[in-house]
């Protein structure tokens, strides 16, 4: 049954937000427009503030889905977490659109929600503020991941959880490093 649940995280995460927006607002695949990343920070720039937003509410939402459904079914903590790196997975790498999707900030931050709320929520404040006065996400995500392990450890969070809390912006991160690498090459061929 527990892997049942993680096999659900990663198809919920497989739903793609922004590809659907992108067609239904503007009849555009989202992955050919901006900087061809499925992800809120990009439906905002390029299907508007509304939709941008909504997309990373959907996107949370997915997350913290997938983790609540996992909590509900009452599974070990293992899985739990599995679930939700899955949901991530799925959100970066959808089943359902070629194995193209974001970088996963948003289904992030929704599973670290579900699983790690007080500590995110501590955070979530300042977050948005550099947000809203830099308007940079990476500084945002900066703003909110880094210092994570710091507030899990002042909380008291269990290790697995705060080691948790630093697993899940690092696969952010490493999405975030191959999607840029790939547009960095791919316009170093088109200038050949």
């Amino acid at each position: 049954m527990p892997w049942l649940i993680v096999v659900l995280g990663y198809f919920i995460g497989s739903i793609p937000t922004a590809y659907i927006a992108g067609r239904f607002v503007k009849d555009v695949d989202i992955r050919q427009v901006g900087d061809e990343n499925m992800g809120a920070a990009n439906a905002f720039r390029q299907l508007g503030a509304k939709v941008g937003v909504a997309v990373g509410i959907v996107d949370a939402g997915k997350g913290a889905l997938a983790v609540l459904i996992a909590l509900a079914a009452n599974i070990p903590q293992t899985a739990v977490l599995l679930t939700g790196a899955a949901v991530v997975v799925g959100h970066n790498w959808p089943i359902f659109i070629g194995f193209r999707g974001g970088r996963g900030e948003s289904t992030t931050i929704g599973v670290l929600l579900a699983t790690i709320t007080q500590p995110m929520l501590i955070l979530a404040g300042p977050a948005l503020l550099a947000l809203l006065i830099f308007r940079n996400v990476i500084l945002a995500s900066c703003v909110l991941f880094i210092p994570l392990p710091l507030v899990c450890w002042w909380l008291g969070v269990p290790g697995m959880l705060t080691a948790y809390g630093i697993a899940l912006p690092c696969l952010v991160g490493f999405t975030h490093f191959l999607r840029t690498r790939q547009v960095v090459e791919t316009s170093g061929t088109e200038s050949d």
